[in-house]
């Protein structure tokens, strides 16, 4: 497993070693011993989630407050996303400050983004779907939604062919007083 760190030291690339052969090939997408040994986090899998977005379907940016702060390791199982970390921990030097990468099912590579951060992907190949796996349970009275293209921010988001739910089309932009961490 290959761990580097991204434009926000917190968010790390995952790229896991792949055994190929003849008929295919074989990896470990998570192995909780070797991911704390190698990262020094503590990472308690609570839940595995999946979704399948069609091209252009932009997704957050979401994150959870308080005691459901969630922790996620991201991966595409088939297709190809711009994957995207805010940090939103008002004492951090990277307050507002965001980090993208792409990932894809052929890379076989993974976002670990951290508790204090807002998430969000936008669908880049025909379809995608995703993996990620989370340390805190969902509460939607904990949820938080910032709009994708919220001025303070400022993302070069690769693709002006969005599509965004309703939930995300009510996102809010980031307030000076607001304080999410």
């Amino acid at each position: 497993m290959k761990i580097e760190n991204t434009d926000l030291d917190e968010v790390l690339l995952i790229t896991p070693e792949i055994f190929k052969d003849n008929r295919g090939y074989f990896y470990e997408s998570f192995n909780k011993r070797k991911f704390e040994q190698i990262t020094k986090l503590k990472f308690d899998i609570r839940q595995d989630n999946q979704s399948y977005s069609a091209q252009g379907t932009l997704r957050g940016i979401h994150f959870q407050t308080d005691s459901y702060a969630q922790a996620k390791l991201v991966r595409v199982i088939s297709g190809e996303i711009y994957d995207l970390a805010v940090d939103l921990r008002k004492e951090s030097k990277n307050y507002c400050k965001w980090t993208g990468v792409y990932l894809s099912a052929e890379k076989h590579n993974q976002l670990f983004i951290p508790e204090g951060f807002g998430h969000a992907f936008l669908v880049i190949s025909s379809h995608a779907t995703v993996s990620y796996k989370v340390n805190n349970d969902y509460s939607p009275d904990y949820e938080r939604c910032i709009r994708y293209d919220d001025p303070k921010l400022n993302i070069k988001w690769p693709s002006d062919n969005i599509i965004l739910s309703s939930k995300d089309k009510r996102g809010e932009n980031i307030q000076e007083d607001s304080i999410y961490f």
